[in-house]
């Protein structure tokens, strides 16, 4: 039985909204990632949150039953670090606005952080890299801006504006970056997801190929953006922040190759959806298509199924000029309610 992970010698996986959400570990995903690892396939997590170490991204991971250790995971600041290193010799100094995580990253590949209160920052530094911490104050800020007024190379770990925590919606890394860009003529480089580093990086770490590297998430303008940009393959699961009305709604530039409910997923035959007569797409017995605004669907089958179907349909009436915001919350609901299902 040819499984959905044996395709692939290694996967990059993202954490919130597929492996946990808040504390709680996302059901079906450590069992699911735990039985990847134990038949071979090696695992990477990658995360946009720069201001965490990987050893503490680790540790919370093994606290859910996960068995990884440090360097099986990979943040922006290492992606903004590993970027630097490229351009700048050994040793150069670099202004370390953020978390602990991105004054660890630079020392992992031999660059000097400089915090913003060192007296150094005065006499120049050759780059900035900016994360998120928590920390973070108007003078870090000011002096990212007053380096980058002087020349200094700028790079941002990421631009999510908004970030989410148990209370709500917080500023992002992208609002903080936002507010040094005020005072600056340039834009900084942008490492982690959508852009590509942060997904090149965990290939490397991996020690796999892209073709056989496979992207797991389940936020598209993020993880799935990411994956496209970086032409790898993704799998999008049903689990976080992007509806599978998002996704059937999504642009090219946001589709993931492989659609399931949640991560057993990995351990199936994979499926995919294929057209038939009439604008008809078919996927283990259910049937979808996209006509004269309504979205039409047919037979019995399991979620993944449905979800495949139905995302299909929407992506070749979307391609082929419909307009799909004239289908209504119901026509939705229905189609799609047995992805919620078990």
């Amino acid at each position: 039985m040819t499984t959905l992970v044996s395709r692939y010698d290694g996967i990059v996986c993202d954490l919130d909204g597929v492996v946990y959400k808040g504390t709680d570990a996302v059901p079906h995903a450590v069992e699911a990632l735990g039985g990847a690892r134990t038949a071979g396939t090696r695992i990477v997590y990658a995360t946009n949150n720069a201001s965490r170490p990987p050893r503490e991204v680790a540790d919370q991971l093994g606290s859910l039953g996960l068995t990884l250790v440090p360097t099986d995971v990979v943040t922006s600041s290492q992606a903004g670090a590993h970027t630097l290193a490229a351009e700048l010799p050994a040793g150069a100094p670099v202004l370390a606005v953020g978390g602990e995580g991105v004054t660890l990253a630079l020392a992992e590949v031999g660059l000097r952080a400089v915090r913003p209160g060192d007296p150094a920052v005065k006499s120049g530094v050759r780059a900035v890299l900016q994360g998120l911490g928590r920390d973070v104050t108007w003078t870090d800020l000011a002096e990212a801006a007053f380096a980058i007024q002087g020349g200094a190379r700028w790079v941002a770990t990421n631009a999510d504006t908004t970030l989410p925590t148990h209370r709500g919606l917080a500023p992002g890394n992208g609002a903080l970056v936002g507010v040094v860009r005020h005072a600056v003529a340039v834009d900084p480089v942008v490492v982690g997801k959508p852009e590509s580093p942060l997904y090149m990086l965990a290939a490397r770490v991996l020690g796999t190929d892209i073709a056989k590297t496979l992207a797991i998430g389940d936020r598209l303008d993020t993880d799935l953006a990411g994956a496209v940009n970086t032409g790898m393959d993704s799998l999008y699961v049903a689990t976080g922040v992007s509806s599978p009305r998002d996704v059937a709604l999504a642009g090219p530039a946001e589709r993931p190759r492989y659609l399931a409910r949640d991560l057993r997923a990995l351990h199936r035959p994979y499926v995919a959806a294929e057209p038939a007569s009439d604008g008809w797409f078919e996927c283990d017995g259910a049937r979808a298509r996209v006509a004269d605004g309504k979205i039409e669907t047919q037979g019995s089958a399991g979620a993944d199924a449905r979800l495949r179907v139905v995302v299909a349909a929407c992506w070749a009436a979307a391609d082929a000029g419909d307009d799909l915001s004239t289908i209504e919350d119901s026509q939705w609901q229905q189609a799609l309610e047995r992805t919620e299902t078990t």
